[in-house]
């Protein structure tokens, strides 16, 4: 197989052609992906016999997560917009924070749901308040999505009990108490900036079609407003909706409750898993959001059933983007990028955003490119004796978001649940996920300067 410079070139291009094919001239991105994928592979010079199946592994190694993440919440979340959930929970943020400062509320509600899980399981959760709040306050739909997933974005990248974020703990011999004291502190900043603020600067110029498919899957645009005593009370559905971030803390926290390897640590980690948490939520919603509003079984399956229709496309787009991940970790390219990294004498806190970063850019992956790039620059700074390994998570972290395109799933997700064009989520989104890389950077290098790192 081609290694080194020429590997690079490859994927270089192969990346290049992606954009220019689905942004330019307006192909299927599903067939586009699949077939980048695999030209990439025959011209990396992989066998002939082992592309297709590498390329079925890395659909299957994503999708055996997002497909039923996605399938979970979109149902969850059409339970809380048919029961008129989401809209109690619109009006009371509206009320407390006023209609023109719904985009820094939506920022604070996703960095709070998003600490204990991953972005795509705090994105179906909230989509459809983001939604009924955009509908609500007749501010524009990405004025309130983008400060949402910036919030959630933040926390996904920096601040345990994250996977990656913990691995990175783990390599870096960390304290997981500084680094969320740490990271809230660079976190919180960062989040405002990339959401609220770039959301009120964006949010004008671009331009999105009157109709949204899948705000009309998860909202009745039919129902007029409903009064005040008709909707199901705030208490009980926030409780609905946190109930899978609470039993995913549980899980997150499983060995300080419960000695591992017990049969009550073990029921914690399956609790706190995503998919059962969030199938737990979605079974309690069909109750509290459901029969206690007067639905009938009959009308919560039809409710459960017309909502997974527009998640298709997103699926498969989401899916294929694993596709191109798992070539590029076949044909090598993750490897070289490590490699290059290491010739260049960089501080090992820049080493570590560097290398996190390129590997975000090639993989798609944040998570596979902070627990690679910690593993690949713990051993130098801990040789170095740098003196506060908290913030080299921080860095690394902020590295894995930046650049977010069209091999992230993440891309996909946002592009569809929005109904954007490839350019706009270019220009929105990942735009965004790059102001969080580098101004948490920007952070992280003066909160060392002040701690004398």
């Amino acid at each position: 197989m081609a290694t080194g410079t020429l590997l690079l070139l490859y994927a270089a291009i192969a990346i290049c052609a992606l954009i220019v094919l689905i942004a330019r001239y307006r192909l299927n991105p599903f067939i586009t992906l699949t077939l980048v994928s695999l030209g990439l592979a025959l011209a990396a010079g992989m066998p002939a016999g082992e592309i297709v199946a590498a390329y079925e592994q890395g659909v299957g190694r994503t999708l055996g997560h997002i497909a039923l993440i996605v399938a979970l919440g979109t149902m969850l979340g059409k339970m809380m917009a048919e029961s008129g959930g989401a809209e109690r929970i619109a009006r009371t943020l509206i009320a407390w924070f006023g209609p023109r400062n719904v985009h820094w509320a939506m920022m604070l509600v996703a960095f709070g749901i998003g600490l204990p899980i991953f972005f795509e399981v705090g994105f179906v959760l909230l989509v459809p308040i983001v939604f009924n709040v955009a509908r609500r306050t007749g501010v524009p739909l990405l004025l309130v999505g983008l400060p949402m997933v910036a919030g959630l974005s933040v926390v996904h990248g920096l601040v345990p009990p994250h996977p990656a974020a913990m691995l990175a703990v783990k390599e870096y011999q960390a304290d997981v108490g500084q680094t969320v004291f740490y990271a809230l502190l660079v976190g919180l900043p960062t989040a405002a900036l990339a959401g609220p603020v770039f959301a009120r600067f964006v949010a004008p110029r671009a331009r999105l079609p009157a109709h949204n498919p899948m705000e009309a899957a998860l909202l009745d645009a039919g129902h007029g407003r409903v009064p005040d005593e008709q909707l199901p009370g705030f208490g009980i559905t926030v409780a609905t909706l946190l109930l899978p971030v609470g039993l995913m803390l549980l899980g997150g926290w499983a060995d300080v409750l419960a000695t591992p390897g017990t049969q009550l640590n073990e029921w914690l980690r399956f609790l706190g898993n995503s998919v059962v948490a969030l199938l737990l939520a979605t079974l309690l919603s069909f109750v509290t959001l459901g029969l206690m509003r007067g639905f009938n079984r009959e009308q919560i399956l039809k409710f459960s059933q017309e909502c997974l229709a527009p998640t298709a496309a997103i699926t498969l787009l989401v899916g294929a983007g694993g596709g191109l991940n798992g070539i590029l970790v076949k044909t090598g390219v993750a490897a070289e990028i490590t490699a290059l990294s290491q010739r260049f004498e960089l501080s090992p806190l820049l080493m570590g955003w560097t290398v996190a970063a390129l590997m975000r850019i090639a993989t798609g992956s944040a998570t596979v490119a902070m627990s690679t790039a910690a593993g690949v620059v713990a051993p130098i700074a801990l040789a170095a004796g740098y003196p506060h390994p908290e913030l080299l998570v921080l860095a690394t972290g902020a590295g894995s978001l930046i650049l977010s395109h069209v091999n992230d799933g993440g891309f996909w997700l946002i592009k569809e649940y929005f109904n954007m064009s490839v350019a706009q989520t270019f220009k929105t989104w990942t735009v965004l996920e790059t102001l969080v890389s580098l101004v948490a950077l920007a952070l992280t290098a003066l909160l060392a300067t002040v701690l004398g790192a």
